[in-house]
């Protein structure tokens, strides 16, 4: 299992240069059956990584880009009345696939972006009153851009905390830059990377996660991490149940990336970023400038690493 993580990793590096602690993440986060929330500039490769996971994992892949007149409709589909039968017709949406990426989803407004809130938490969409159910699997990879851009809607808690990890890819490293400069194209290399696994490895893939063992001092630990969130004066409020799995799950996946079946403290602290820092908040009292939830969320995690002891 473990070599077939690292080719699909090492074949989506082919075409995202120098970001592979990012890709690995990504891989976790997609077999931890979570979602995924790429927050960064425009033009660092959100939609690059995005397109690269689903080939990689022979998925199918639909693309929207969010704006502020785009309808809940336009992504969950829509009944049309068919003249020649006398029926109406449902006309499936692109939320109907395997992975969507909704791209800039902060540039919509709040009701287009509650209209994934059912997807991404039960894996079906009720459409005048009829319930159907969404491909299996089911990845939402979602981008977004700094709230300070404009044009931009702030995702509620509500939705930040269906997904399992938030990501940014930053600035590329000299080296990175320099292929890029140099003349390596990353958008043609996409159109030739290669399938690494089909739909039914990595659904095995993620039923192994369940089997990786959580000693009963790992889950000690972990209790301790979301205790403090919840008691020291310094949160705006604690990490929920929902928060605590997500975490316990994505440091099972990063142990199963690494060969092992067994989690060690190290997976809990490295996925901790990525999974905890877009579900919290410091108290009004703690906060420096309105929206400094990068910075915020970064100080805080530092925070959980330093004060609550593994042991």
């Amino acid at each position: 299992m473990q070599k077939l993580l690292d080719h699909a990793a090492n074949e989506i590096g082919t075409v995202l240069f120098g970001k592979e602690r990012q890709v690995r993440l990504a891989l976790c986060c997609l077999i931890s059956r979570g979602h995924l929330l790429l927050e960064d500039l425009p033009g660092m490769g959100k939609t690059t990584l995005s397109h690269a996971l689903a080939k990689v994992l022979g998925l199918q892949y639909r693309r929207v880009q969010f704006t502020s007149d785009l309808l809940p409709g336009d992504i969950l589909g829509a009944s049309i009345f068919d003249r020649q039968t006398n029926q109406f017709k449902f006309l499936p949406g692109p939320i109907f696939t395997q992975v969507l990426l909704a791209d800039e989803i902060n540039r919509s407004t709040p009701k287009t972006q509650s209209a994934l809130l059912e997807a991404m938490a039960e894996q079906q969409v009720t459409i005048d009153g009829e319930t159907r159910v969404l491909p299996q699997p089911f990845f939402v990879i979602a981008t977004q851009n700094p709230l300070t851009q404009a044009g931009t809607f702030a995702l509620p808690e509500s939705q930040l905390d269906r997904f399992l990890m938030r990501l940014s890819l930053g600035y590329p490293d000299p080296a990175a830059e320099r292929r890029l400069l140099s003349g390596e194209d990353a958008l043609k290399q996409l159109q030739e990377i290669q399938q690494c696994m089909t739909p039914e490895q990595l659904q095995k893939l993620q039923s192994a996660v369940d089997t990786v063992h959580a000693s009963e001092q790992l889950l000690d630990y972990v209790q301790r991490l979301i205790a403090y969130t919840r008691t020291e004066p310094g949160f705006e409020f604690g990490l929920s149940p929902r928060g605590a799995l997500a975490l316990l799950r994505a440091a099972k996946a990063w142990a199963l990336i690494s060969g092992r079946g067994h989690v060690v403290p190290e997976d809990v602290q490295t996925v901790l970023p990525p999974v905890v820092e877009h579900r919290l908040h410091g108290a009004i009292d703690h906060r420096h400038t309105a929206g400094d939830h990068v910075g915020e969320g970064g100080a805080l995690i530092d925070q959980l690493l330093r004060k609550v002891a593994v042991f």
